[in-house]
């Protein structure tokens, strides 16, 4: 499948993965037992505990590190895309909401909420300008208003 801007991720997000990837594809460490003598197994997180549920996350990373757009720079013209920091205000709210647009899965060290492209928030803006409004239905099938506020590239707002 060719790479789309739709596949971005942070470098950060990216090594992050990389190193799941590693975990979950390498053999149970082992640590000295507690007389000193005997191996014990280090348990695997709850999540892959399950060889099947290990094996899903491994093929789903597997897919996302291979279509992966790692940390390309955007442009920084104020419209909503993926690998930009999006600043939206809901309808009939006053305070905004701060998120990455960009590959779900790849969630950033800062905290950064991630939101896809595919989501309906942000199927909705993608393309959208500063200071332009779109809507979007809630898995509910209510009508959501919302409005970008700033679109700027990601890692922008650390730069000096």
């Amino acid at each position: 499948m060719p790479k789309t801007a739709h596949d971005w991720m942070p470098l950060e997000a990216y090594e992050r993965l990389r190193e799941e990837l590693r975990v979950l594809t390498s053999a149970p460490e082992e640590t000295p037992g507690e007389d000193g003598g005997a191996l014990e197994t280090v348990p695997a997180p709850r999540y892959i505990d399950d060889p099947a549920v290990r094996q899903a996350r491994v093929h789903k990373i597997e897919r996302l590190l291979r279509e992966a757009v790692v940390g390309r720079s955007t442009a920084d013209d104020g419209v909503a895309e993926p690998g930009k920091v999006l600043t939206i205000r809901y309808d009939g709210e006053g305070e905004s909401e701060t998120f990455l647009l960009g590959v779900r899965d790849a969630s950033v060290s800062n905290r950064l909420t991630v939101y896809s492209p595919e989501s309906p928030l942000g199927a909705a803006l993608v393309g959208a300008r500063q200071g332009e409004r779109r809507t979007f239905a809630s898995p509910h099938g209510a009508t959501i208003g919302v409005t970008l506020v700033r679109a700027a590239p990601y890692g922008s707002q650390t730069r000096g």
